[in-house]
């Protein structure tokens, strides 16, 4: 009996639905591998229903999304120097910056469940400017 009320146990507890997860990204001056005006993660991937919170590690960073999969609807961009989270609730690919330093290349990408090339279309003609366009191009070829 005790067998089986084991067994029991340790069956339910691989059955048990995955809970969402958080992420952080760090908004940052200059990141550990040079980098400057970037976020500490240029490439997040996530499930359905996490959740990212950025940090503002720097002063004078935000959010600003500027692009995802078709139906979906940009929040407001983030206060500058606030933390800030995001639940993502539709699968894509997302692109977001700092407004203030998008023409130095502060942009990045969030992946939300598999990657289509449907959801790599809905960001790589978002317009960008300054040195953004080429690390856009970059974050492209490393999807």
């Amino acid at each position: 009996m005790r067998l089986l009320t084991a067994l029991t146990v340790l069956t339910l507890g691989f059955c048990t639905p995955a809970l969402a997860e958080d992420m952080t990204i760090e908004m940052l001056n200059k990141r550990d591998d040079g980098a400057k005006m970037v976020y500490s993660q240029d490439i997040a991937t996530i499930d359905i229903g996490d959740t990212i919170t950025w940090t503002p590690d720097s002063k004078g960073h935000n959010v600003e999304f500027i692009a995802g999969p078709d139906g979906w609807d940009a929040p407001k961009k983030s206060k500058l120097s606030k933390e800030y989270s995001y639940t993502f609730d539709t699968p894509g690919v997302y692109l977001y910056q700092c407004t203030p330093h998008a023409s130095m290349g502060m942009i990045a990408i969030v992946v939300v469940g598999e990657l289509t090339q449907e959801g790599v279309d809905a960001i790589k003609d978002a317009k960008v400017r300054g040195k953004s366009k080429k690390k856009l191009k970059e974050l492209l070829a490393d999807l």
